[in-house]
């Protein structure tokens, strides 16, 4: 056991603490604020305090923020230490940061409860965040620093038993839009011709027809192709449904109503997690959030447990709150709408810290660091930058064993207008790297 010894306590420490050493390495740990206990104590220690206790110990100086109250602007001086970035500087410790910290700074997403600049659909700008104005959004930064550590904890205690922690790939799915022609209602379906007629597209006409006669099948439906995958890789993948009860805005899937809508949900929650997608609407409307769920669960027979919003749109703290209060579990948003790269700066699953109520809660996030939405609109790749961006991920996070989390759409799959080549871009992923981590 390794003990953590602290002059003062707070919900921070313990929070953070508990979540790098006990949740991601792996260690059973325990607090105190008794020096003599400290002192007398045997086995693994930090002492997290402003001045060294023993000569057997990590000792850690503190910097304020996890003994301090409130919520306000941080002095970040941003410095590198073993190649990577760093910060909050302490002197007198063995360790030249605060670890524990920086990490809270980043995982609470301490900057999104301050003033902000918001980015066109409402949402915090990844552009004001630490981690892009410093360049290390494209690093699991917290797990770098927890890898360093554990060879410091090891070199300092030989005989620190690590919990096994091992990479895992799970593969998202966003369900914005389940069918391009079928089961749209007449007036969506004559519109959706008249608009193609209109625009001169009159290969997108003849291949609407085609679908609406039984002779070619739809382009966005790819989920046979998909469990075909699942089931050669060994892969158990969460999908979120857009079930607006209004078809207006970004919120334009099918029918919720709508009996194979109805049935390709239920058909997937069989065999996979099957969680919500809340829509765009229920973001203003608590009650509209509400009936979502309880259509959701009428659908697929059972509670919902998780959740990714529409355009990972979100705002702290409330739209985590309303998902607690809803009964969400597992919370899939944590990640940007407009690029790619690691919002929370870190690679593993987390206990969302309600920092304005400062209290850990029983909300699971599980952050994503790809989306080919972003890599195609936001960073304009092509699917060999995308599969590139995609590798380098990939093996970031296995490095340091962490959960490698992915959003993909259903209509990248369709192989036309536009998404030429994003199919294969995922079948060569899945064969070519993940195939080795089986």
């Amino acid at each position: 056991m390794l003990l953590l010894y602290s002059a003062q306590s707070g919900n921070r420490w313990h929070y953070i603490a508990e979540t790098l050493l006990q949740d991601i390495c792996g260690l059973y740990i325990s607090f105190t604020h008794n020096r003599e206990e400290f002192i007398s104590y045997d086995g693994p220690k930090i002492n997290y305090s402003a001045e060294r206790i023993t000569d057997k110990e990590i000792h850690i100086t503190p910097s304020h923020l996890l003994f301090e109250e409130g919520i306000k602007k941080q002095q970040v001086e941003v410095f590198e230490i073993n190649g990577y970035k760093a910060f909050f500087r302490t002197t007198g410790g063995d360790i030249v940061f605060d670890i524990f910290a920086a990490s809270f700074y980043l995982i609470s997403r301490y900057e999104e409860y301050l003033p902000h600049k918001k980015d066109e659909y409402g949402r915090y700008a990844h552009t004001g965040s630490l981690a892009f104005k410093e360049n290390f959004l494209q690093l699991p930064l917290v797990n770098i620093w927890l890898h360093d550590f554990k060879l410091v904890l090891k070199r300092y205690f030989p005989a620190i038993v690590f919990r096994n922690q091992r990479f895992r790939f799970i593969p998202t799915y966003d369900i914005d839009v389940a069918f391009s022609y079928l089961n749209k209602g007449l007036i969506r379906s004559a519109g959706g011709l008249l608009k193609s007629l209109f625009k001169g597209e009159i290969s997108a006409v003849k291949e609407r027809i085609k679908v609406w006669q039984g002779k070619q099948e739809d382009p966005y439906d790819v989920y046979e192709w998909l469990i075909a995958l699942h089931l050669k890789y060994g892969l158990k993948p969460y999908y979120f449904f857009l079930i607006a009860k209004e078809q207006k805005g970004f919120d334009r899937n099918i029918e919720p109503t709508r009996d194979d809508m109805q049935e390709l949900i239920q058909y997937h929650a069989q065999g996979y997690h099957v969680g919500l997608h809340p829509s765009w609407q229920s973001g203003d409307d608590d009650q509209l959030l509400r009936e979502e769920l309880e259509l959701m669960e009428y659908i697929i027979n059972r509670k919902t447990e998780c959740s990714r919003q529409h355009y990972i749109r979100f705002s702290l703290p409330l739209t985590y709150r309303k998902l607690i209060a809803s009964g969400i579990e597992k919370e899939f948003s944590m990640g940007y709408g407009g690029i790619n790269g690691f919002r929370a700066s870190v690679a593993s699953t987390f206990h969302w810290y309600d920092l304005a109520a400062e209290e850990k809660t029983s909300l699971i996030i599980y952050p994503f660091c790809f989306m080919d939405a972003n890599a195609y609109y936001e960073q304009g790749y092509t699917p060999q930058q995308a599969y590139a961006e995609l590798k380098t991920y990939h093996d970031t996070v296995k490095k340091v064993n962490g959960t490698l989390i992915t959003i993909w759409h259903n209509h990248f799959f369709s192989n036309t207008r536009g998404f030429e080549g994003w199919k294969e871009v995922y079948e060569v992923f899945l064969n070519e790297v993940v195939y080795w981590d089986l």
